[in-house]
Formats: structure tokens, sequence, C-alpha cells
């Protein structure tokens, strides 16, 4: 069986790991090799639209349960990842194209790839949904109605690949029952200490969604593998920039904010899994990817969104417990302005945010971290220029003609409180990160600057390293850089972090060629 080398193009793209010291561009280089993308032939396209991809159908279906679920965001990622490592061991059970996630049975001779895709997704969503079993139900049964025969797709039994999908299904649900997400833990209420979470209006209630930080993780080694450091000090100049533009920008009335940061603000509140499932799948039919590489797309999607989450509640959850490290919410600093030490901050005992507060630690931030990790796997697979639309409940759709577009679009939530700027993006560098699955180790010490200096856009600030280097990057490269640095506010210590874990033993392991 043919088994193509996706991690090779001509013109591999080189990764420029930065350090600064002292101004100077320091670096280390290290080649990331980004996979060529399968495009249909013209005469392959004709075959799609009289064999739809079962993968991006039932993606959508995904989608479209969660939102008639209205499922909370922080539940999400960890639904994808489940849903589409059980299509992806299912489909590549037959295909054995890659390493497999969870499942390593051989699938039954013979076993028709797009029925397995149809039974592992529908049995998986129904085990993870089973309110909305009705409308499955007949999803199901159109998606079966639909096959001819599976000829062109090496197939020859329905049958088969229909026991076989529901085969890799239960396997993966019973492996995440037992995960810890759904185990029963003490409420976590954080402390009083200056700067120290603690439960926030209206609810007052316990961290929400605790389980997260003890979930197991689908491929990192643990959820604290990629672990952020500690956030910024109270008496920090990073902080009293952060707490004043989210005093001013993020308040209920009064605010400097503008209309359209304001419906902003609310929109991207919305389900992370939903945006960028959305994203993915319409970007995928755009390109016309193959039914092969639409499977490991999302696979890689869901799951680095899911074991991305699973290490910012592990953050949250480590960081509210120490009565020295800066979680508190905007909600309660403010208020409390004139307890922190800062002679810059000074308190409102009226203040409240646009958006109600989410009951959690503000460090590390969530959504900011799916967003990075979401817009990068897919900037890893396909060109900037990309047309999507993206929807939130009961607010208008919002559609965007590139990632970096959208990345500098959706990532600064300051303008509704839910936390201070650079709290979305740690303003510390990764801990050291070698274990036997990987061999990434952070680019910069503690002691190096690690975002854009203030004044500079992120174009600015590649422009004058590329020069310090002595103009070694090329136009794709420069615009790569770019793009990560918007994605996370400047921060290239936390864009590294995600660019470390695509780029690891453990993510080629599972979704490099087998």
């Amino acid at each position: 069986m043919r088994k193509t080398q996706l991690w090779k193009r001509p013109g591999a793209v080189t990764v420029l790991s930065i350090l600064l010291l002292t101004g100077l561009f320091v670096c280390y280089q290290e080649t990331t090799p980004v996979r060529s993308v399968e495009r249909l032939t013209s005469a392959s396209r004709k075959g799609l639209a009289e064999n739809p991809n079962q993968v991006l159908e039932w993606n959508q279906i995904f989608i479209d349960t969660l939102i008639a679920t209205n499922t909370a965001n922080s539940s999400s990622q960890r639904l994808g990842a489940i849903v589409h490592t059980a299509i992806f061991d299912a489909y590549n059970g037959i295909e054995r194209r890659y390493t497999p996630i969870f499942v390593n049975n051989s699938a039954p001779h013979g076993a028709s790839r797009r029925a397995a895709v149809i039974a592992a997704a529908y049995t998986a969503l129904v085990g993870l949904f089973p309110s909305q079993q009705p409308a499955l139900d007949a999803s199901y049964a159109a998606s079966l109605a639909a096959l001819s025969d599976d000829d062109e797709d090496g197939g020859q039994s329905r049958e088969r690949g229909i026991a076989w999908g529901t085969e890799v299904a239960q396997a993966v649900l019973a492996r995440r029952t037992t995960d810890g997400f759904s185990a029963s833990y003490p409420p976590f209420t954080g402390g009083t200490a200056v700067g120290q979470w603690r439960p926030t209006p209206p609810a007052f209630g316990a961290m929400s969604a605790q389980g997260l930080a003890f979930t197991a993780t689908f491929v990192l080694v643990h959820n604290t593998q990629f672990q952020p450091g500690s956030p910024r000090s109270l008496t920090s100049a990073t902080y009293t920039d952060d707490f004043n533009a989210v005093k001013a920008l993020g308040r209920r009335t009064g605010s400097t904010r503008t209309e359209d940061q304001t419906a902003l603000a609310v929109f991207w509140e919305g389900n992370a899994s939903t945006h960028w499932n959305q994203a993915a799948n319409q970007i995928a039919r755009a390109n016309h990817l193959s039914i092969s590489d639409s499977n490991r797309l999302l696979a890689v999607l869901n799951i680095a969104m899911a074991d991305t989450a699973f290490t910012i509640w592990s953050g949250k959850r480590f960081y509210g417990a120490d009565p020295h490290a800066v979680t508190w919410r905007p909600v309660t600093s403010i208020p409390l302005a004139d307890t922190d030490g800062n002679p810059n901050t000074a308190p409102d005992s009226d203040w409240l945010p646009l958006i109600n507060t989410p009951s959690h630690p503000e460090y590390p931030a969530g959504h900011p971290g799916l967003n990075g990790a979401a817009a990068t796997v897919l900037l890893s697979h396909f060109d900037d220029e990309q047309t999507f639309t993206m929807t939130t409940i009961g607010q208008p759709s919002r559609t965007y003609t590139s990632m970096r577009e959208r990345a500098r679009t959706a990532t600064p939530r300051g303008s509704g409180e839910v936390c201070t700027t650079r709290a979305q993006s740690t303003s510390a560098t990764p801990r050291a990160s070698r274990s036997p699955t990987t061999s990434i180790e952070t680019p910069c010490s503690a002691s190096t600057t690690t975002a854009v200096p203030q004044g500079m856009t992120s174009e600015q600030f590649v422009d004058a390293l590329n020069a310090n280097a002595g103009g070694v990057l090329s136009q794709g490269e420069h615009g790569q850089l770019v793009s990560e640095l918007d994605q996370f506010n400047g921060n290239f210590v936390e864009a590294e972090m995600v660019r470390a874990f695509l780029s690891s033993t453990e993510y080629r392991r599972r979704f490099g060629p087998s």
C-alpha cells in the first residue's frame, strides 16, 4: 500500500526560535517539516460530489450537535477529540497510513472506510449526546443510504465497515470514560491573598469545570508538559498597563471601546470548538481535501485543542492555589486596587464587566490558548488567505478572509473584561520539556525579553529581528512569524509552545506516517 510522506515538501519551512539578549537577534534553527496537503484533481472532485466526504459530513453534524445542545465551551474540546479520535482510528485502521491514536487492532479485510467513518462518528456522538439520538439516527440512516458501492475507496463491505467503526468508537468511549473528567473533586475556591483568585459575582461559585485540570491528555505525556511559568507581578509595568486598559475598555457602562469591540467581545465568548471546526470544515471543502487528509486534519485540530484545554486548566488550578501568583479577575482586582501595592492602579468600587466573569482563575487564559492552538494547526496546513464564516449563538455570524485577520480580532478580549490583556499570553517562559517522547526545550530563559516591545507591531518586530539576523527569512517564513505573534498578543514564547507541540516527537509519532 502506498504511504505518502506527508511531512516533507521542497523547501521545508525553517522556524526561527527567537531569543533576545541586549537587543540582538540570537536564535537557534529547527527545521519543522510542513506537510503537503493532498488536494483532489478535477476528475476526483466529480467523484467527491457523487460520493461525499463523510469525515466532513460528520464533523458538520458534530458542530450542529454542539449548537443544538448549547454545550459549554469548557467541555467541548474533549468531546471533539473523542469524536475525531474514533473517526481517525476507524478510517486509519483500514487505510493503515498513520500510527493509531488509541485503537491498534486491525480492521476486517475489505471493510468500507466510508461506512466505518459513519458508524464511528454516529456511535461516538450517541454515546456523548444521548438526548440527540433521534436526530443522529436520522443522519445515520441518510449517510448510509447515500453510500453506493465503495469500490472507488478500496472497500468491499459496508457491513464490515459499520461493525469496525462501531467497535472502534466503543473502545474510544470506554477508554475516555475513566479519563478523570467526570470524577468528583472537592470544590476549589482559591484564597483571599492579594492577587489570588476567589469566587466572583454574580454567582460567587467554586471553580467551574475543575475536572479539566485532572483529565488525562490524548497525546501529550501529561498536562504539565507545557505548563506556563508564573504570571506577572502586581507591581510590574505589564500588570499596570493591562489593569488600566481593561478598566477603561471592559467596563459595562462608560467604556472607551467602540461598538465593534463590544460586538466582538460577545462574539468571541462563544464556543471555540464550534468556531474552529466551522473554519476547518469550510477551508477543507474549499481546498477539496481528500477524505484521508480531512480525517487527519480534524483529528489533529480537535486533539490539539483538547490537550491545550487540559494544560490550561491544570495551570489555572495550580496557580489559583498559589497565594503569591496573580490570578484574580478584574471584577475583583479593580475594586480592590487600593490593596495591590501598586501606586499606578486606582480602585473603582462600582466597576462591573461587560460580560459576566467565568468562575475560574484568570491565568492562564482559556480562549486565547485555544484560538492559538487551532489557528496554528490550520496555518500549518493551509495558506493564510482563506474565507470562512464562524457563528455564535444569538450573535450575527462573522466572515473572515484570512487566518491572520481572525487572529487579530479574536485574541484581544479585554474589551469584555474576561481577563486582563497579557494574562491571555503568559509573560514567562515555559518550563523545559524534555521527556521520553519529546526533545523540545524552551528557547528562552526567564531573564530574556519574551514579547514584542510596546510601540512596535508584530510585523515591525519581525522586520527588525530579520534585519539583525542578516535577512535570513523568506517571505513565507516572515509572514508565518508575524501571524504567530499576532495570535499570541506578541508573546513569542507562547507561540513557540504551540509550535513545539506540533513538532514534538509525540505529535509526529501519532500523526506522521507509520
